[in-house]
């Protein structure tokens, strides 16, 4: 790096720290931080439990948002200063340490931009994930189980933990059908850019003649709903089936109905749970499920609604991500228009930068 290009990118930091900043509005939260102190500290707010935990939650968001910016805001402002000194002075040590921490800057100033893209209420909730195969058989049920690793993996690397609720094998090979939640902060937040239609092009592994293939699948993500979120569910709207489960589970397996389906018969959606041996249980967690479902299917039929678009079918053309490892290898996607060629990496779980490009060019 030379001193044109490190000028440059501290120009680009600089003009990124204030948008983060004209979106944050810093002054606004740390008014809202003073209202809140005002509220704990009248005796009566500590009775309502439900408010002042709801207020709690509030509080450490903006204490976390700013932390994260003060933090950024500190360290770019330290950089700008040094940086104009070791100019006056031509003091070249320093002036190449500054070269050598760029990286390191670059990195919190691009974490503190998503953080705060990150800002809807339910960007912090867990998410539940669903994946489905399209048509194609063997080949797409072995994409879904692939995609179903990788999200595994990331989860593994951010340090999230995951439940499954529902998993069917596939005839041959993959899966059939899956649903899980993972747990950590944030969680939601990135799996929403996960939302679509995943292609995969690839030498078929089931292919004698070794042909190119092309596999879709759908990740469908909801944010995990809480007590704080109203969603009426009339008892003449769903049906529920119960089930024996299937795939890996010992003794228990196959010997009771304890797997639960349930199906929303305006919307058509449709979830299941054979996680637990309790039929009682699975049935709250699949009722957890369609709420999430259908909170998401709300919010999407908003957005759908406000970009006059229709929802995509599972093949060709409505894909947000291609994943192509013949005749070249690339994963590209299809909304930041970046191509990444850590192919194996990606599918190996390394997809935050991918998810983070999405977010910021879905929020120009």
């Amino acid at each position: 790096m030379d001193a044109y290009e490190y000028s440059e990118l501290l120009k680009l930091l600089n003009k990124k720290l204030e948008n983060i900043k004209n979106i944050l509005k810093p002054e606004r939260l740390n008014s809202r931080l003073k209202e809140i102190e005002k509220q704990e500290a009248d005796p009566d707010f500590w009775n309502d439990i439900k408010n002042a935990t709801k207020i709690g939650i509030e509080k450490n968001r903006i204490l976390s948002k700013l932390s994260k910016y003060d933090k950024a805001n500190d360290a770019l402002n330290g950089t700008n200063e040094l940086y104009e000194m070791a100019l006056e002075d031509n003091d070249e040590e320093t002036i190449e340490m500054l070269y050598d921490e760029a990286a390191d800057l670059e990195a919190l100033i691009r974490g503190t931009e998503i953080s705060v893209m990150l800002s809807n209420p339910d960007d912090s909730s867990n998410a539940i994930v669903s994946i489905h195969p399209g048509a194609g058989g063997t080949e797409s049920q072995d994409w879904a189980s692939i995609l179903y690793r990788m999200y595994l993996r990331w989860a593994e690397r951010s340090n999230f933990k995951v439940e499954v609720l529902d998993y069917q094998d596939g005839e041959e090979a993959g899966l059939k059908d899956v649903s899980f939640i993972i747990k950590g902060e944030n969680a939601y937040g990135y799996l929403k850019a996960e939302n679509g239609i995943h292609r995969l092009v690839r030498i078929s592994p089931f292919d004698s003649n070794a042909k190119r293939h092309t596999s879709f699948a759908s990740v469908m993500v909801s944010p995990e709903v809480d007590d704080n979120i109203d969603i009426e569910i009339e008892d003449k709207d769903i049906r529920i089936d119960t089930y024996r489960s299937s795939g890996a589970g010992g003794q228990h397996v196959n010997k009771t109905e304890s797997a639960i389906r349930i199906t929303h018969i305006p919307t058509g959606i449709v979830v299941q749970c054979q996680n637990d041996r309790s039929q009682h249980k699975n049935k709250a967690s699949a009722m957890k499920m369609l709420k999430s479902r259908l909170y998401e299917f709300e919010l999407d039929k908003q957005k759908a609604k406000a970009d006059g678009v229709e929802k995509s079918e599972i093949g060709w053309g409505h894909q947000i991500r291609s994943y192509v490892l013949q005749p070249y290898q690339q994963v590209k996607d299809t909304r930041s228009n970046i191509g990444y060629s850590n192919v194996e990496a990606i599918l190996d779980g390394d997809i935050t930068k991918i998810i983070e490009d999405v977010l910021i060019s879905q929020s120009k």
